[in-house]
């Protein structure tokens, strides 16, 4: 359950990131600033239709690629379920919500049916196509139930908004407690959700009426802003202020060392409000002094609601939107007071409990002579490198390698994985290479706070991933090798490739059927397999896993493709008798299992049993059969291929 709402905490990011744009746009088209009507009609259209883009972003967080057609879905998903339910009820309002469901929704069915199949006459709706028709389906069926039901939750939070709305000073301090609280699982962003994006109304001058804390503040609310206010002394001053302590507590020796690491990501909390990456600086290594920056953050809201200022951001509370919205704030110079006093706090509460606990923040921690040494060798990166195809080689890894990484996906500033041995990973190791923090989530879940920069991490660690490549980075000093690199090397040796499993080798032309036997596939051999599992015959990855089943695509690391087709019309049996133990794109060894088969029940329904193993991309080189009859699984020299 907790990883599914931190995707959905990750997928809200999409949206989210929009803000900024809707923000500034409101802000310069109003009458104190550029005068220009349109521009802040403009900005409205974004946020009078948050809940179609948290539809449509979400969407596209859930899929599992990311796909155009899974946010097709989620917006179809929501206006289905929007128009329905108001055509039931119309008291009932779901706001947001209305986005998030249709969002997952359409995200979850785009993953289950992007790839489905349909006869030949019905062939145009399959695929992404089909997607949007089963989310309508699906959001009509949806439609029905909360328009009938929706009212008792929304009595629920009708009462809830109103006591942290109305209860003045302890709801915004609880407020901005849990809003940290939240952090280390992910799941601030539902709460801030529900808080900027929903909670409240207000009707504008121009009749609209506009939901949530940052729409209204934005659009001239007189009571909003009380909920954002108190950011801005700890992102602008408490949080950069925590920097100087933690950099004050450093040992001597490793000051020059870190102090760059806080000068960057306190300058980048102070200007922007991004903070995830000061706080998972030390969140891990102490709960106690993130449980305090918690508590501070709440007083903090409670002390600027209480000298009644209200100010607001599109983003966060950094100065960018601290100095655009200055000209609708109320007070706002008193919370630069506040933000030195909160300041003052931060630095002597974060120093004394660094001092006197010992704590290992950044600077202090126990040095390891041998693991400084092995990381200091030419070549390693070092936490402010921007030559991120070094950094994912060297992340990946301290990970334990491609093959030990199931998915891998990030949000804002932090890399998210499934591991299948989280035990793997050296978390020494990633520290060095400049993650500030580790967090383990469930059983096999990794996170890996990056910062900022996350994406682009990410991508290049994804990009070797599926190049199944995890050669070093050219070293300096060291020169390139033609001969040893060979980029174009599409020769298999002997050792390249091992028999699936135990059968019976056979050449093609023994294959009983015409399209195999005449090559018309491709070069390649058969097995009449004595088995039940066909294992990976070579070192590589999974580049197609056929819906029905019966058929698997690999490649290798020079490009070379073989397709594993198992039994002759099997295509047939719709996937009766097979069971697959891979996925597309996942990196597989030499024995890794691939798909298992009851040969019992395939020998009765399909002609044959015999497994031709295509080559199907050659261009000038040739397959050489070098044995034939009984062969038992993992042996190798069985084939070659060369020019």
């Amino acid at each position: 359950m907790l990883n599914f709402l931190q995707r959905i905490g990750k997928s809200l990011m999409f949206p989210i990131a929009t803000l900024p744009a809707a923000a500034i746009l409101v802000r310069l088209g109003m009458e104190d600033m550029l005068n220009i009507p349109f521009m802040t009609a403009a900005g409205n259209g974004i946020l009078g239709n948050l809940s179609l883009i948290f539809a449509i972003g979400i969407a596209m967080g859930f899929a599992k690629d990311g796909s155009g057609a899974a946010a097709l879905a989620g917006a179809i998903g929501y206006l289905v379920l929007d128009s329905g339910i108001e055509a039931i009820n119309e008291d009932v309002k779901m706001g947001v919500f209305a986005g998030v469901i249709a969002g997952i929704t359409g995200g979850m069915l785009y993953n289950r049916f992007h790839d489905v199949k349909f006869p030949d006459y019905l062939s145009f709706f399959g695929g992404k196509r089909f997607v949007p028709i089963i989310t309508s389906a699906v959001m009509v069926l949806l439609a029905f139930i909360f328009g009938h039901l929706w009212v008792y939750p929304q009595q629920v939070l009708d009462i809830t908004t109103n006591w942290i709305l109305n209860s003045g000073a302890p709801g915004v301090g609880v407020y901005g407690i849990l809003n940290r609280l939240l952090i280390p699982v992910g799941l601030h962003h539902v709460i801030n959700a529900l808080i900027w994006f929903d909670f409240g109304s207000f009707t504008t001058s121009g009749g609209d009426v506009v939901h949530g804390e940052i729409n209204r503040f934005l659009n001239g609310d007189p009571e909003a802003g009380y909920f954002l206010a108190g950011f801005f002394p700890v992102m602008m001053f408490g949080l950069p202020a925590a920097c100087l302590a933690m950099y004050a507590a450093a040992k001597k020796h490793r000051k020059a060392a870190v102090g760059g690491m806080f000068l960057s990501i306190a300058l980048t909390s102070f200007l922007t409000g991004v903070t995830e990456p000061i706080e998972f600086s030390f969140m891990f290594l102490s709960p106690l002094l993130y449980a305090v920056h918690s508590v501070l953050t709440g007083l903090s809201m409670v002390i600027a609601y209480l000298f009644e200022i209200r100010h607001g951001f599109g983003f966060s509370a950094g100065l960018i939107d601290y100095v655009l919205n200055f000209g609708i704030a109320e007070n706002p110079l008193m919370l630069l007071v506040l933000g030195i006093f909160m300041a003052a706090i931060y630095f002597f509460v974060f120093y004394f409990l660094i001092v006197k606990l010992d704590l290992k923040t950044p600077g202090r921690e126990d040095e390891d002579e041998d693991f400084v040494e092995e990381t200091q060798e030419v070549g390693q990166p070092n936490d402010e490198t921007d030559d991120f195809d070094t950094k994912a080689y060297y992340y990946l890894e301290a990970l334990g390698g491609p093959e030990n990484i199931e998915s891998l996906d990030y949000c804002t500033t932090r890399l998210r994985m499934q591991m299948k041995d989280r035990d793997q990973a050296n978390e020494n190791k990633l520290k060095r290479y400049g993650s500030r923090g580790v967090m383990k989530v469930g059983k096999r879940n990794l996170q890996v706070i990056v910062g900022t920069s996350v994406e682009f991490l990410a991508e290049a660690m994804k990009k070797r991933i599926e190049q199944g490549n995890m050669t070093p980075p050219q070293t300096q000093g060291q020169t390139e090798n033609p001969e040893s690199d060979k980029p174009n090397d599409r020769s298999v040796s002997e050792k390249d490739f091992e028999m699936p499993m135990d059968g019976k080798v056979l050449p093609l032309s023994e294959v009983p059927d015409e399209v195999f036997a005449q090559g018309m596939m491709g070069q390649g051999f058969a097995v009449d397999p004595e088995g039940d599992t066909f294992h990976s015959p070579i070192d590589g990855k999974v580049v197609q896993v056929f819906p029905t089943k019966h058929a698997i695509g690999l490649e290798l690391d020079n490009g070379i493709e073989i397709l594993i087709h198992i039994g002759l019309d099997t295509v047939k049996l719709n996937g009766e008798g097979f069971e697959t133990l891979v996925e597309a794109e996942q990196m597989v060894k030499q024995g890794d299992p691939l798909i298992r088969v009851n040969m019992n029940e395939v020998r009765e329904k399909a002609p044959s049993v015999i497994t031709p193993i295509i080559f199907t991309n050659l261009e000038n080189e040739t397959v050489n059969l070098h044995k034939s009859g009984s062969v038992k699984k993992g042996e190798s020299g069985i084939i070659t291929v060369g020019s």
